[in-house]
């Protein structure tokens, strides 16, 4: 039970502010991601794929509510946000600092933005080792997906294509 002389609420008048917004951009990225059966979910690459496509979920709803019956119509924006050449990580940059501005003078707790700069943070932060997809062309025949060169790459920059891949096989 919550104390609400303690202030242990995050929402105004005692109320607990729950994060509907992320969770809800956090489970549509998970059901493209599993429709698309690209890799374990229990992987590191399917939350990093979870959550670049949750962050371009979230980040794209500029009118502040995610709507079921909208996922289908948002299809296309979420493919052309995370297309190899968009610049991906400037735009999920400016649209956090955007709705930090906006939780700031609004004065209200913000549990979404908080949860959207966590995973952000996690993207950045964490490196995966992964195919050297820049490696020299026609160097020694690939037998199994193991072999080949490998490289630590950020996990926005493989989960943001697999998303991509997700949304394409949906």
């Amino acid at each position: 039970m919550l104390d609400r002389e303690q202030g242990n609420t995050d929402g105004a008048d005692g109320e607990l502010t729950v994060p509907m917004a992320w969770l809800y951009a956090e489970y549509i990225a998970d059901e493209l991601l599993r429709t698309g059966d690209l890799m374990p979910p229990t992987s590191f690459e399917f939350r990093a794929g979870r959550d670049a496509l949750a962050l371009t979920i979230f980040l794209s709803d500029t009118d502040g509510e995610l709507s079921g019956i909208r996922v289908v119509t948002q299809l296309e924006t979420w493919l052309s946000l995370t297309a190899y050449d968009q610049p991906w990580q400037e735009w999920v940059r400016e649209r956090l600092a955007e709705l930090a501005v906006g939780a700031a003078r609004s004065g209200r707790p913000a549990p979404d933005l908080s949860l959207a700069e966590e995973a952000w943070r996690w993207l950045q932060e964490t490196e995966l080792l992964a195919p050297d997809l820049n490696a020299v062309p026609g160097g020694a025949p690939v037998v199994g997906e193991d072999d080949g060169p490998k490289v630590w790459t950020p996990a926005w920059q493989l989960g943001l294509p697999l998303g991509h891949l997700a949304i394409h096989l949906f």
